[in-house]
């Protein structure tokens, strides 16, 4: 059985590293039970809209011009689809470490069901987050706007240095409040609340004064799971469309899926750095993490 303490930053990293080895086939079930189906849409999505030739943003742009109402269509049940799946494998990954630091052997099952019974008050904070990160990044852009609208006068100098400041300035708004806000899914599956939306709250106050390290683990995080394979996929992908166009579909279809044997890393991370947030400012231990469980 492990215990819950104070970690530092490595450690963290570390940590979600060696549960995501440990349990890795339960890890890799859980991710295609909730995943396959965005999966199979991000597929269908690509042939029907961009085609399997189209590799540059030029074509992309042409062949969505007469699709455009279609496309966004599509685009937002996509959206919605891999929004909900991540949110299942999220909890389910809480559910597998919680049991994991409480010498339980994790079940594909208890994950699962757990992730499910979860998945609307999850989906409704999620939602209630995005618009809120939506809204800040519209009005910003209104200012960015005026700015250059009202500038113009000063000189295009003046403007554009209005305007990258004021760019700058939006990024890192947008950057901290999701920041703030990180550890929301931890707090609804974890924590009994009398209202889901109160996470928002309880999310900011667990954060507060160890933003810059959430979010450092979050983006190393990306970087592991995300950003390098995709960077590595799309070389290998670029090949395959110039040596071998008749393998394009079933290298799609394989450079869609593999993402997801890394996906549960950033839940890891986000798990861990939610517990050392609780341990940190509130003593959490191991027979609160079983209380909450039940």
């Amino acid at each position: 059985m492990a215990d819950l303490r104070p970690m530092e930053f490595g450690e963290i990293l570390d940590g979600a590293l060696s549960l995501f080895r440990r349990h890795f086939g339960l890890f890799l079930k859980l991710s295609l039970a909730v995943m396959w189906l965005p999966i199979a849409l991000g597929v269908y999505w690509r042939v029907r809209f961009l085609g399997l030739q189209a590799a540059n943003p030029e074509q992309a742009a042409a062949l969505l011009q007469g699709q455009l109402v279609s496309f966004s269509l599509w685009a937002l049940v996509w959206a919605l689809v891999y929004g909900a799946g991540l949110l299942l494998l999220t909890a389910g990954s809480i559910r597998i470490i919680a049991d994991s630091y409480l010498g339980r052997e994790p079940q594909f099952g208890d994950a699962l069901g757990f992730g499910v019974g979860k998945i609307v008050p999850l989906f409704l904070v999620g939602l209630g987050k995005s618009l809120l990160l939506i809204l800040i990044g519209v009005l910003c852009g209104v200012v960015i706007a005026v700015t250059a609208a009202a500038g113009k006068a000063l000189g295009p100098a003046v403007v554009i240095l209005g305007v990258f400041a004021e760019v700058v300035a939006t990024v890192w708004l947008v950057v901290y409040v999701a920041t703030g806000y990180m550890v929301t899914t931890p707090t609804v599956v974890l924590e009994n609340l009398p209202s889901s939306f109160d996470s928002f709250g309880r999310s900011w106050e667990l954060t507060r004064g160890a933003r810059g390290r959430v979010f450092g683990l979050v983006f190393v995080g990306t970087l592991i799971a995300g950003f390098l394979p995709q960077l590595v996929l799309s070389a290998v992908g670029g090949l395959v469309t110039e040596l071998l166009p008749s393998f394009v579909l079933p290298w799609t279809i394989v450079a869609a899926a593999l993402p997801i044997v890394l996906t549960p890393i950033v839940p890891c991370i986000l798990t861990l750095a939610y517990y050392d947030l609780r341990v940190r400012r509130e003593g959490f231990d191991l027979q609160l993490l079983s209380e909450q469980l039940g």
